[in-house]
This record gives C-alpha cells, sequence and structure tokens, in this order.
C-alpha cells in the first residue's frame, strides 16, 4: 500500500487511482476481440478513453482512511468506474443530451453507432455489479440504490423532465421551488454515486458504522460540490479545457445552479460544500488528508 495522509498529493491519488482502477478494469473486461468484438471494443474505448478516475480516487482514498488495504478496495474501483462510464454513454446518446465530445474524443456513439452504445452501456452497467460483488451483497445493494431510480438514473429523469420548462427569475416562490428541484438532480444524479465511492471504499476496510456515515457525509457534499462545479465550467470554460462540448447546458434550457443563482453563488455555494465535506472528515485526522485535498481539487478544477 502507498503511504497516506498528508503525504499523498491529489495528483499522487488520482495516479493512483489510475493505476489501481485501469489494472482492474483490464481484468474484469472482456477482451477486445473476443464476440460479440464490437461491443466489446465500444465497451473498453468507453472505459479507456482517459478521465480522471474522480470516483474510484474517492473509493480509495477512504479505504486508506479507514486502515484498509488497495487489494481490497479493487473491485470497487473498477465496479465505480464501469458503472460511471455507462452512465456517459447513455447520457451521451442523441436522446438525452446529445454530445458528440467526451473526454477530448469522439463519444461512444459517434465512434460507433446509437445501437451498439446503448448495448455498450447495458453490458458495462452489468458488468459493474458482477465486479462489486466480490466485496458482498452489501456493496451490490449500495451501488443498485446509488445508481437506481432514486439515485442515478432518477436524477437523469428529473434533468430531462427539467429542460426548458419556465423560469421564475422574478418569481421567488418559483425560484425557491427551481432551487429545491435542482438538488434533488444534483443529489441523485452525481452526488449519490460520489457518496457510494466513498462508502464503497469503507466496506472494502470493513470499517465501523460510524466511520461509513462520516464519509458517506463527506461523499454527498463533495458530489453536490462537484455538480455546482461542473455547471460552472459549462458555463465558463473552453472545449479544450472540458474535453467535451462546452454551453450545453445553456442551449439545451437545463436546470442548473448557475442559470438559477448565478455565477458567484455557484461558486460560493461550492466552495461551502467543499469545508462541510472537509468537516466531516474531522475524526479521521491526518488518515483523511488526501479526502481534504481531493474536495478542494474537486471544486476549484478547470477540466
Amino acid at each position: 500500500m502507498s503511504a497516506t495522509g498528508a503525504a499523498v498529493t491529489v495528483e499522487t491519488l488520482l495516479s493512483e487511482a489510475v493505476r489501481l482502477s485501469d489494472a482492474a478494469l483490464a481484468r474484469a473486461l472482456p477482451p477486445a476481440d473476443a464476440e460479440p468484438a464490437r461491443l466489446h471494443a465500444a465497451m473498453r474505448y468507453t472505459v479507456f478513453a482517459g478521465g480522471k478516475r474522480v470516483r474510484p480516487a474517492l473509493a480509495l482514498a477512504a479505504c486508506r482512511a479507514c486502515g484498509g488495504a488497495d487489494d481490497a478496495v479493487a473491485p470497487a474501483l473498477a465496479a465505480l468506474e464501469l458503472l460511471h462510464t455507462y452512465t456517459l454513454v447513455h447520457d451521451d446518446l442523441p436522446a438525452m443530451d446529445d454530445d458528440d465530445l467526451r473526454r477530448g474524443r469522439p463519444t461512444c456513439h459517434k465512434a460507433f453507432d446509437e445501437a451498439t452504445a446503448i448495448l455498450a452501456g447495458d453490458a458495462l452497467q452489468c458488468l459493474a455489479f458482477e465486479t462489486v460483488a466480490a466485496l458482498g451483497a452489501e456493496a451490490v445493494v449500495r451501488l443498485a440504490r446509488a445508481s437506481g431510480s432514486l439515485g442515478v438514473i432518477g436524477g437523469q429523469q428529473d434533468d430531462l423532465d427539467a429542460e426548458n420548462a419556465p423560469r421564475g427569475a422574478n418569481d421567488p416562490a418559483r425560484r425557491a421551488a427551481e432551487g429545491a428541484r435542482l438538488e434533488r438532480i444534483h443529489r441523485r444524479k452525481t452526488a449519490a454515486l460520489i457518496a457510494v465511492s466513498c462508502e464503497l471504499g469503507a466496506i472494502a476496510a470493513r470499517a465501523p458504522g460510524g466511520e461509513r456515515a462520516r464519509l458517506c457525509a463527506f461523499g454527498e457534499a463533495v458530489g453536490l460540490a462537484f455538480q455546482i462545479a461542473d455547471d460552472v465550467l459549462d458555463a465558463t470554460a473552453t472545449a479544450a479545457e472540458l474535453g467535451k462540448t462546452p454551453g450545453k447546458d445553456a442551449a439545451q434550457g437545463k436546470l442548473t445552479y448557475v442559470a438559477v443563482y448565478g455565477l458567484e453563488a455557484a461558486r460560493r455555494e461550492a466552495a461551502r460544500l467543499a469545508a462541510e465535506a472537509q468537516a466531516a472528515l474531522g475524526p479521521f485526522g491526518a488518515a483523511a488528508a488526501p479526502l481534504a485535498a481531493l474536495a478542494r481539487f474537486i471544486v476549484e478544477r478547470r477540466t
């Protein structure tokens, strides 16, 4: 196991998460030439398209904070990235966000075709649950709840339902309702998977309930901050910085923190949530320093 605590920088943690999760993913995924080869090639194309592996990094750091070993959390690292990649493949489809770029290269349905992209996403989701089952039934249940109709998938439906809905900029009651709806979208679509990333790390380390609860609270706050930061980047960053098409949220009339509250308020709320996340880590002491640094990185990132 690598050094823990303050000695591990965000860059080191992310690098270790990439190395460990990619090794676990290589073991979990069928070879690209295994039949049906087109499907397996599409799955590997999307999984190994790059990306920071933030969710595996959170699981890795949470496991270490609880005294767990890197080998123990490897199934969670792979499962989280498989699940996350499936959501990206489906989000990019013409029926959803209709995006041509992801992580700086053509999306799955552009590189292959729409039907293959749908099947690749389906297969990645199935493989995620097969992989996380190595941690036991509870890990499967937690990941399923975070990704189902009350989690990621439900958040995507809420997001679609909110597109181009009338905005209440000058109506305090409507604006408050928009804010509540927006928080529900963020909690389900983004925070749920980030929170369960932390929880799976704790499960892998066989942490007690109190530590798991604190890491879930940390992950929830980080997840909300992550999505607000994403909204800010969509409104301010370039395609080169993002690796995907910027300005899509505004063009599609999506309900975002920037649209409801404005850019500066969004930045302030992301910073507040990052502070809340770090407060949840207090009892872990120096062992949670990498998690705290990762929370700051998520809010301050430019890509």
